[in-house]
């Protein structure tokens, strides 16, 4: 009986143990996703981890529009990003065709293709996307803050043109707007900081 009990208790600390571990885990997603986030949306913004394939999983709905991502253990660098939910399923596509030995610029002509089609959702007037990234970026476990990073801003305007923005197609200075892919379904408004020194 004392056997019983024991191998009971046994038991259950390893699966108070792992889901302690697996919550504080999720903690820091949640921390480090929404460092990218404008500070009056941070606390209402829905938040995706990452599964072991790469693909996308939730940890923490939230009630606003913007979706926000951690940084990504199987990349290089330091990421993190937050976007609104329009720009989710296109995102979200592209994880699950790269996790499928697809690249990047194949994966973007094929959700084209896809959007073109009417399977695949995207951007109907304008959305927003921020990106925390650095060189030297790190995450604190112990303040829950990334440090030594900064935030680029891109705003998608598909089919927008120079023309139709008045932006230029390089940056006039350093930290100054300019439009991506223009006269495409990608077509962006990029704010990139400047770097410091």
């Amino acid at each position: 009986m004392t056997r019983s009990i024991s191998f009971f208790l046994a038991i259950v600390f390893s699966l108070t143990t792992a889901a302690c571990a697996q919550n504080a885990a999720d903690k820091h997603a949640v921390n480090q996703a929404i460092s990218a986030a404008p500070d009056e949306l941070k606390e209402g913004a829905t938040v995706y981890g990452y599964n072991s394939d790469g693909t996308l999983r939730l940890i923490r709905q939230g009630t606003n529009d913007l979706i926000c991502t951690p940084d990504d253990p199987d990349k290089e660098g330091f990421e993190t990003a937050c976007f609104q939910k329009d720009i989710f399923d296109y995102i979200a596509r592209g994880r699950v065709l790269r996790a499928e030995g697809m690249d990047g610029q194949a994966s973007v002509a094929k959700r084209k293709e896809e959007i073109a089609a009417g399977t695949l959702p995207f951007v109907k007037g304008q959305a927003t996307q921020y990106i925390r990234y650095g060189d030297n970026a790190t995450y604190d476990e112990a303040t829950g803050q990334v440090l030594n990073s900064s935030v680029r801003f891109v705003i998608y305007i598909p089919g927008a043109t120079p023309e139709s923005t008045g932006l230029p197609t390089a940056p006039m200075g350093p930290g100054a707007p300019f439009i991506m892919d223009a006269g495409t379904f990608r077509a962006h408004i990029m704010i990139v900081p400047p770097e410091s020194n």
